[in-house]
């Protein structure tokens, strides 16, 4: 997996909008569902962690053994500082610096649909996992990241008609995207079909899967969902590692 640069540029934006409580649906949601997914995990792996707030979380769910990676400096300056630790390094998902069963589980959360090695990603993620160990994988969900996807507002027809308009979902694409003013996100669209299959030729096998409603935090601040909150905007997936013993 390359680096984009972008991320060295988009770090600050990131960091103001997403961490320490600025986000509802990391405070309502993702950071709930992390906890009680990581629970009782002795050794984590937070691979793109950013400035390291899922990593500091597991630390506080009983691991003893915390690690995060990043390969964008400037998040994991301010995760060092954050944590008051040394236990963040820069690395990229298709070539973890660990050893091999050297985890009782890793997260990545929102990571992998902006890396192109994904198969890579995941054989790394495999072989860095103990036998019994969980893979927690969180997506923006994969059908809101088709390209041209997005809310149509239909006043012409009577009754008006609010949905989400789903662009080419098998084709694997890459598309940019501007977040905010300024701010252009690479995203890397697969379906799901392409995760599962990936997981399962790597011995990671599903356990469970969640597709949440938005939380109230978000609609409140998103309009545009009000009329039609039963479409999810995350996945996760939790996939153990097959023991072959």
């Amino acid at each position: 997996m390359s680096h984009d640069p972008a991320w060295e540029d988009h770090a600050e934006w990131w960091i103001e909008l997403f961490t320490e409580g600025a986000d509802p649906e990391y405070v309502e949601q993702i950071m709930p569902l992390a906890a009680q997914e990581l629970a009782g995990c002795r050794r984590v792996l937070d691979v793109g962690c950013g400035e390291g707030q899922i990593t500091r979380l597991a630390a506080t769910t009983g691991a003893a053994v915390t690690v995060g990676i990043d390969p964008t400096w400037n998040q994991l300056v301010m995760a060092t500082k954050r944590a008051g630790t040394s236990g963040f390094a820069r690395g990229v998902a298709s070539a973890l610096p660990f050893s091999g069963a050297a985890f009782d589980a890793v997260v990545a959360c929102l990571v992998f649909e902006h890396i192109d090695d994904v198969d890579l990603a995941i054989a790394e993620v495999s072989r860095v996992l103990a036998p019994g160990g969980r893979f927690c994988l969180f997506l923006n969900h994969p059908f809101t990241q088709t390209p041209d996807s997005g809310w149509i507002d239909d006043r012409m027809i009577d009754p008006p008609e609010q949905y989400w308009r789903i662009g080419p979902y098998l084709p694997e694409a890459v598309t940019i995207e501007e977040i905010d003013p300024g701010v252009h996100v690479r995203f890397v669209h697969r379906p799901l079909s392409r995760y599962v299959n990936a997981l399962a030729a790597n011995g990671l096998y599903i356990e469970r899967m969640v597709e949440p409603a938005p939380p109230p935090g978000f609609l409140a601040l998103a309009p545009e969902y009000g009329e039609t909150p039963t479409v999810p905007r995350l996945l996760y997936v939790r996939a153990a590692k097959l023991d072959v013993n």
